[in-house]
């Protein structure tokens, strides 16, 4: 019988976060591709909305406000910012995006 796997922490949107550094994004028509130049990884965001909510992490005090930024109600936990603040955990969790200190 194979383990169950541990459930991924939850995604901290009052934090502040950024691209990995040894990741590269890519603008497509359909969001973007990520390759982590580290891990080899590569992954591939099929929403436009989110490609524009991680290439901005940096630009943000934290995530919540990113996805403000961007126009998701972060408010509304059963919509878009729900989707959004779970796939930002899968990066956080596969090293393309990482938590970074304020100044």
């Amino acid at each position: 019988m194979a383990p169950t796997p541990s459930p991924a922490p939850a995604f901290d949107l009052d934090a502040a976060w950024t691209v990995h550094p040894q990741v590269a994004v890519r603008p497509e028509r359909f969001g973007a591709l990520l390759y982590h130049f580290g891990t080899r990884r590569l992954s591939f965001l099929t929403d436009r909305a989110l490609a524009d909510v991680v290439t901005s992490l940096s630009a943000h005090p934290s995530a919540r406000a990113a996805l403000g930024a961007t126009g998701v109600d972060t408010l509304n936990v059963d919509g878009p910012a729900a989707r959004m603040t779970t796939a930002l955990g899968v990066l956080a969790g596969t090293g393309m995006i990482v938590e970074r200190s304020l100044p």
